[in-house]
């Protein structure tokens, strides 16, 4: 089967190398013969990362994007993630895309609210039903979770499936950590999700005051974090370091105001702690009210109160925190490992393209 993937960005942008990228190898392993054309090249990510964006970069690549869009017909299917011309009508992008040609579509976010509840009026008269539209233009639906799935259904998606956003398990470890102090409390993500992080600053000073406690961000940039009067030893992400950074960490947060943008996130921190053996605390927002067994894997907290009575029982407890890091681990293996939905999502591909 002759596959053009139309994603996001090249392997560097996080949505696409989870969503996409990481299952190339067992798909091709598998038979499956795929073309990948990402809009956005790692040169993009870096700059977006940087804040030193070029238009003439983007205009490029929007024009090689039209390029593989004029070659779908030679494949017998296409795999888009999100959308194929951000920020350009759906009547472009479905008036392009042969009728005969299957479409599978993949989301892990809400993208659909970044047009539909925009300050203005015209990008959400013009934009707002977009990608309502391809979705129903799919043969198939995958959604990272219930949220989004249910915006596709509602849109008319012919199937929809849902494929949570995982870890590959073989490059993360649980490690015996000795417990000494300080207790390292981590969070890890990209520097647009970097002010979630504002939310604690009164609860992890009223902890600093009591326990002896580090916390650590892999991710973000320096200058983001430096107005918070706590603390903070910032670090770049790496692709071959994270498993082992978040190794270090004694406990992963994930906090997260109650918004439609947060709503379709599909919490692959807290994946990626779980994977590593750690506890998690995190908002009740959106799929995090799935993936976390409150008093299980970790806590459930929304207000600043259930923050730092979360994060306080755990700072004074290496046996819980252990514990709910085992527990996590065993979660991860049975609902969010690669080696779980690489199966699922050959055998989605394979029923979108019969048709």
């Amino acid at each position: 089967m002759r596959i053009l993937l139309l994603s996001r960005y090249a392997s560097l942008g996080a949505s696409s190398r989870l969503r996409t990228h990481q299952y190339l190898p067992y798909l091709k392993e598998n038979g499956f013969e795929i073309t990948v054309a990402p809009l956005f090249g790692n040169d993009y990510v870096r700059s977006l990362s940087n804040g030193n964006l070029s238009s003439r970069k983007i205009i490029h690549d929007y024009i090689n994007r039209f390029r593989f869009i004029l070659k779908i017909r030679e494949f017998d299917l296409v795999w888009l993630e999100k959308e194929m011309l951000p920020w350009l009508p759906g009547w472009i992008e479905l008036g392009i895309l042969p009728k005969n040609i299957p479409l599978v579509a993949d989301y892990d976010d809400a993208i659909f609210h970044r047009y539909d509840q925009h300050s203005l009026y015209l990008v959400r008269k013009f934009l707002g039903h977009k990608i309502g539209a391809v979705m129903h233009r799919a043969d198939l639906v995958i959604a990272g979770n219930d949220f989004l799935a249910h915006y596709a259904k509602k849109a008319g998606a012919q199937r929809v499936a849902i494929l949570p956003t995982v870890v590959d398990e073989k490059k993360y470890y649980v490690t015996n950590k000795i417990s000494t102090l300080p207790v390292t409390i981590g969070w890890i993500g990209q520097p647009s999700t970097a002010k979630y992080l504002d939310m604690l600053a009164p609860v992890l000073i009223k902890l600093i005051s009591k326990h002896s406690v580090r916390v650590v961000a892999i991710g973000p940039m320096s200058r983001q974090l430096e107005h918070l009067p706590i603390p903070i030893e910032v670090y770049p992400w790496e692709e071959n370091t994270e498993a082992f950074d978040i190794a270090n960490f004694d406990i992963g947060i994930m906090p997260l105001p109650n918004g439609l943008w947060e709503k379709g996130k599909c919490g692959y921190k807290l994946i990626q702690y779980m994977a590593c053996g750690k506890p998690v605390v995190a908002s009740p927002v959106g799929v995090n009210n799935t993936i976390v067994s409150h008093g299980w894997n970790g806590f459930l907290a929304e207000s600043e109160i259930e923050w730092y009575e979360a994060l306080d029982i755990l700072c004074k407890d290496a046996s819980l925190r252990k514990q709910m890091g085992n527990a996590g681990r065993v979660i991860m293996e049975q609902n969010y490992s690669l080696q779980i939905t690489a199966p699922q999502l050959a055998g989605l591909l394979r029923l979108a393209a019969d048709g």
